[in-house]
């Protein structure tokens, strides 16, 4: 009954047609609901139905435990007097979904905007950056603000470079920048997880808190490592459960979406890094408590989690090389931990790292690539 429908509407969209314009939005809907029946006359063949969107649809069935997980845990973190999984659910459902569904209206608007004016199809990427954005905001943000940086990320972050692909960094991390810089209190620090008079901090502002001390000894005054995995935590609404967020890493895996070889890098890059700026505050006997930080602290704290699975491994503004990746991993997850470490006013780090790595991934890929020519000529000798 759909395809009849979409059949009959068809002509008032394509180019002679009364609606011409809105065509973009006629295709979206068309090749969303069904794999598009185009086909090549003439060889090489492809035989496959996996296209774009359904990649794009295979990283939000991934990222499903943590956003279902941050429902629940925001409002968990309201009512902390309370035991039923409903009754959590019920809180934080009318807080996350405003947020959810600001993020797909205004960045669909801009979509079909450029789509438009470009005359050519909406981009699949927002099906992802859509919900990647209220995913690593807090729970209190304003909606106009997570207006304002949805329009941020999209247009600045990927439209004016042409659209999914050309994109240099991660939109919807451009977007948490974008409010980091331009109201800083609304994403950061124990005021953003006040709610009905209650408020906490971060574990890992709880770490920063007190110079001379050991940021393991002070998150562990109030969370518990399991806490941190599980997700019982205040933080931004997906970011907080290692557990759920490893359940859609394993997904991505299986499924072939996300490369093994950055998670991994990424990983050792962290704690490598912990291990040295361990090493360091222990020797020096600096003030500094985030230098003391264990390493398997710094795995389930922040976004480290979820940053190393749905962003760092994005296809467009990572590395494309094998070994560029390993490069490329390595660098997010130590430039996490030196951010952390040594800027205790700053303590999370993912974005930045993550953001800073997008910046050099082409040229990490060059230099790859150009030592790869070097071999292959002296194998050849020329």
């Amino acid at each position: 009954m759909i395809r009849k429908i979409l059949d009959k509407i068809e002509p008032y969209f394509i180019k002679s047609g009364k609606y011409s314009v809105l065509y973009p939005l006629y295709e979206a809907l068309d090749t969303f609901l069904y794999t598009p029946s185009d086909k090549t006359n003439t060889g090489p063949h492809i035989r496959d139905n996996i296209d774009i969107k359904r990649v794009m649809i295979f990283v939000v069935i991934a990222m499903l435990p943590a956003l279902l997980f941050g429902i629940y845990n925001t409002g968990f973190q309201i009512n902390k007097n309370h035991i039923s999984i409903l009754d959590n659910i019920l809180t934080g459902l009318p807080i996350v979904l405003p947020i959810i569904l600001t993020s797909y209206a205004v960045g669909g608007f801009w979509e079909l905007v450029f789509a438009i004016v470009r005359k050519h199809e909406i981009n699949e990427g927002f099906l992802v950056t859509g919900l990647l954005i209220p995913l690593i905001m807090p729970p209190t943000i304003p909606l106009w603000m997570v207006a304002v940086a949805t329009t941020f990320g999209v247009v600045i972050g990927k439209e004016i470079f042409g659209g999914t692909g050309y994109n240099i960094f991660n939109p919807a991390l451009l977007a948490r920048a974008f409010i980091f810089f331009a109201y800083p209190t609304a994403i950061s620090g124990d005021s953003v997880w006040r709610a009905d008079s209650i408020s906490q901090a971060t574990p890992l502002l709880k770490g920063a808190s007190e110079e001379g001390k050991n940021a393991t000894n002070l998150i562990l005054e109030d969370f518990t490592f399991l806490d941190m995995f599980y997700g019982f935590i205040p933080g931004s609404i997906g970011e907080t459960s290692t557990l759920a967020i490893l359940l859609g890493a394993l997904f991505l895996l299986i499924t072939g979406i996300a490369n093994w070889r950055i998670m991994i890098a990424t990983t050792l890059g962290l704690i490598v890094g912990a291990l040295l700026t361990n090493y360091f505050g222990y020797v020096t006997k600096s003030s500094n408590s985030m230098l003391l930080l264990l390493p398997h602290y710094h795995l389930v704290t922040g976004g480290f989690a979820f940053g190393m699975v749905f962003m760092a491994t994005d296809p467009v503004s990572a590395s494309q090389t094998n070994k560029g990746r390993w490069i490329y991993g390595f660098l997010i997850g130590f430039m996490c931990v030196i951010i952390r470490a040594i800027n205790p006013a700053y303590p999370e780090g993912m974005m930045l790292s993550i953001l800073f790595a997008n910046a050099f991934a082409p040229l990490i890929d060059y230099y790859v690539m150009e030592n790869h020519a070097k071999k292959r000529k002296k194998l050849i000798g020329t």
